[in-house]
């Protein structure tokens, strides 16, 4: 499977080892006075992503679906890793398996 992962500035990486992925959330650390650039989000090849925001927030999407996103808030940083390695292996089902809620 494959999978995308967006840095905080936009870069974008194809396929980055799973050992990167806290790399990426302490990006959300960088540069806290930035409003303009406030996410991380990593998309499977399937079209569902994640969002990552400060402080816990996650988004959960089909990003060429129709679909209303769903978002959880306050999540500890063992359980995004955990989250961003399942969708990264296309294990929907343990993704789905949040207590997600409605909208962003």
């Amino acid at each position: 499977m494959s999978f995308f992962v967006y840095h905080r500035l936009g870069e974008s990486e194809s396929d980055p080892p799973l050992a990167s992925f806290p790399a990426l959330l302490d990006e959300l650390e960088e540069c806290v006075e930035d409003e303009e650039h406030l996410s991380v989000s990593l998309v499977h090849e399937s079209e569902w992503a994640l969002g990552f925001h400060r402080g816990g927030y996650v988004c959960f999407e089909n990003v060429a679906a129709d679909d209303e996103p769903r978002h959880l808030d306050g999540v500890s940083r063992e359980r995004l890793l955990a989250l961003m390695a399942a969708l990264a292996r296309g294990d929907l089902e343990t993704v789905e398996r949040e207590p997600w809620r409605p909208g962003y």
